[in-house]
């Protein structure tokens, strides 16, 4: 389009396309995004002097000349920009510094509860974020969004906590406003299982369009990736297997107020009352999986037909969305192959030949890290979203 003065302008969509295409990483010319995007090479250049102001690109080798002077190239550098990851547990904090190509630059955890409140939580995460980020010694405005992984429901729109019933005190907390104004970049708040759904299928398997991530701790909740886009159903809720009945349960009381749930029977404190009645000293999700590292074998047991009772509610899951590949993740499934075995048993004698043929059912590869790098992940979405983009332009004119 022209401008007034009669000069060319870029349309937010154009401006976008060239970026896009630089994001893989692979250099090219000026005139090679020309013949790629269809515009005038006057477009092009404006928009290239623009990224690299804004440390999105910036210049790579020479191309191979074939006579006169040889043309530079130009590729993504999301090493000039950062983003704060955060994972709230049940009962720690791990926040995160990765650069815009989820390199991981600096980490820290904390033992803290969520049941202390939101105040001291995300004081925490504000203190030691900026300290952090100080000890980077990046430039100003490294910093572009954060990522928040909450355990509990939450409102996608708003970001706030929706009646979490294990976080007393954070229901409809405003956290994306308590950490945007402390560092003054957007923050994107989601459930703990999406977000390590997100970071699984970006870091592991960016090729699978149809993934479910099955988180087993204090809690049990599943992310479901599906056309290669987080489903989260009409209220945000989508994968709340936990809450599903299962006949072991009939009579066990959930945290929720019914009886029956998955989570009552199958979930980390579940299997760790369980094993006290045998006389082991447990008491959560991270006990139980130490007693399974160091071989107990009533752990081991308790453990793996957690698994099998998991693994016949996924089978209505595999048959209701088809998923290519189930990742089982959290401290109890991260703890050996016994629960994921259990799982595999069922649902591989249950499930139909077509739909579990191909069936690939996997521990989290990202393990330990799974949240704080979808949280991660997903802060990075925004930061290179059209409109980020175009912000930072202007912030950079």
């Amino acid at each position: 389009m022209i401008d007034q003065r009669g000069q060319e302008t870029l349309t937010g969509s154009a401006q976008s396309e060239i970026f896009q295409i630089l994001r893989d990483g692979r250099p090219r010319t000026r005139s090679e995004l020309a013949t790629l995007t269809g515009l005038a090479r006057s477009t092009v250049a404006a928009r290239v002097d623009a990224l690299l102001r804004t440390r999105l690109i910036t210049p790579v080798a020479d191309a191979a000349s074939t006579g006169g002077r040889p043309s530079r190239q130009f590729a993504f550098d999301g090493t000039q920009h950062g983003v704060l990851g955060v994972d709230i547990g049940a009962t720690h904090a791990h926040i995160a510094i990765s650069d815009l190509q989820g390199t991981l630059l600096t980490d820290s955890v904390a033992s803290i509860a969520v049941a202390e409140g939101p105040e001291a939580v995300l004081g925490w995460v504000i203190e030691e974020g900026a300290r952090l980020v100080a000890a980077l010694d990046a430039a100003p405005g490294f910093l572009r969004a954060i990522g928040v992984g909450l355990p509990g429901p939450v409102e996608h729109t708003t970001g706030l906590p929706v009646d979490p019933p294990i976080m007393p005190g954070w229901d409809r907390f405003d956290v994306p406003g308590m950490l945007t104004r402390a560092f003054g970049v957007p923050t994107l708040v989601d459930n703990d299982v999406n977000v390590m759904a997100v970071g699984e299928h970006d870091a592991f398997f960016p090729d699978v369009d149809d993934l479910l991530f099955v988180k087993v701790s204090t809690g049990i909740g599943a992310g479901v990736i599906a056309s290669g886009h987080m489903h989260r159903g009409a209220l945000g809720i989508a994968g709340d297997i936990g809450h599903v009945w299962v006949p072991e349960a009939d009579d066990v009381p959930c945290r929720c107020g019914a009886t029956g749930c998955l989570e009552a029977i199958a979930a980390g404190p579940a299997i760790a009352a369980r094993l006290r009645e045998s006389g082991l000293d447990v008491t959560g999700p991270q006990d139980v999986a130490a007693a399974v590292t160091r071989g107990d074998i009533e752990a081991v047991r308790a453990v793996r037909d957690a698994g099998r009772i998991i693994g016949r509610v996924l089978t209505t899951c595999v048959s209701l969305i088809n998923p290519a590949v189930i990742v089982l993740g959290g401290p109890i499934a991260n703890a050996g192959e016994h629960l994921l075995a259990g799982a595999r048993e069922v649902i591989y004698a249950r499930s139909t030949p077509l739909a579990s043929g191909g069936l690939q059912i996997v521990r989290s590869r990202g393990a330990d890290n799974a949240a704080v790098a979808g949280a991660s992940a997903m802060a990075i979405q925004q930061v290179l979203s059209v409109d980020s983009i175009e912000a930072l332009i202007r912030e950079n004119a």
